[in-house]
């Protein structure tokens, strides 16, 4: 399969074009037909290309479907993580980047606490860049696979309508699904309280609504996002039941429904907050097809990159 994206690093989803997110799509097609359901799930295209994975944040997901999609392009894979590393001692991210650069890495796959922290690499090393997350940013990655998951399910994503639930103030994943759904041609509303939104987000393109009953009933599709247990310190929200009464889903809700919406997740989840079990690991969830798209968008995603191409 040929094919070009417009980027030379994967910084964000707002720097795409709807072609780049298509041969994405495309060639993730392909890494999940002919590679993760074959006997071997090896496909050698990368087998002279070094990756690193640098989480300067923790992460479990993320971390190994990046490592997972490197190792079955058969690239050479190096984790690295700031904890018990020199960081602690004080070194900056661009001497660790640095560092591990003149071991002759090809391609890093970053996250970092700091908003920017990717396109600020991006702009120093020579190495191809891929944001894994970068504070309260961007994910870009996780917004492909939540929208291959999508249209894996649908079969487009033009005029589908979804909701994305719960803490979008502080998540990156909210904002790169924002700008994927945009580009593709969703339509968006967020449910969240008032706290938890940003101000002037409907500048985005998208429609606000703080009641989840009416969200449920308009959206094909929602995207619950995690509630970060140490927000409820701040005051944003009186208590995580009260958060769950309101704003989580469980059967009750989903059977009250005059319709079958698909229920998605990035993770991981407060089991009993954003969603219950019931709902979770239900026949409506896409939670685990989304983990598995991870893998196939995160191998497409790296290939592309890397400049390789199948015969």
């Amino acid at each position: 399969m040929n094919g070009h994206l417009s980027v030379k690093h994967l910084l964000a989803i707002k720097e795409l074009t709807r072609e780049d997110v298509e041969l994405i799509f495309s060639m993730a097609d392909y890494f999940l037909r002919q590679v993760l359901s074959s006997p071997t799930r090896k496909a050698p295209g990368m087998r002279d290309v070094v990756v690193a994975n640098v989480f300067f944040e923790n992460s479990t997901r993320t971390k190994l479907s990046f490592e997972l999609a490197a190792k079955r392009l058969g690239a050479d894979v190096v984790n690295f993580s700031a904890s018990g590393s020199s960081v602690a001692k004080g070194e900056t991210l661009l001497d660790t980047l640095r560092n591990l650069l003149a071991m002759k890495m090809d391609v890093v796959v970053v996250r970092h606490s700091a908003a920017g922290a990717a396109h600020f690499l991006s702009r120093r090393v020579k190495a191809t860049i891929v944001n894994a997350g970068d504070g309260a940013h961007e994910h870009p990655t996780q917004a492909l696979l939540d929208c291959y998951t999508l249209r894996q399910k649908f079969g487009e994503i033009k005029g589908l309508r979804v909701a994305i639930i719960g803490d979008v103030l502080h998540s990156r994943v909210a904002l790169s699904d924002i700008f994927a759904l945009n580009l593709l041609g969703a339509e968006v509303r967020l449910c969240a309280p008032p706290t938890l939104l940003p101000k002037h987000i409907e500048s985005l393109g998208v429609t606000v609504c703080h009641d989840l009953d009416p969200t449920l009933q308009w959206c094909d599709a929602a995207i619950f996002l995690r509630i970060q247990r140490e927000r409820q310190h701040a005051g944003l929200f009186p208590s995580t039941r009260e958060y769950s009464m309101r704003y989580g889903l469980d059967r009750r809700k989903l059977e009250s429904l005059n319709k079958t919406i698909a229920v998605l997740h990035p993770g991981p989840i407060n089991r009993g907050v954003e969603l219950t079990t019931e709902v979770a690991d239900g026949p409506q969830s896409l939670i685990l097809d989304q983990v598995l798209h991870g893998v196939a968008v995160r191998m497409a995603v790296l290939y592309l990159l890397a400049g390789k191409r199948f015969d």
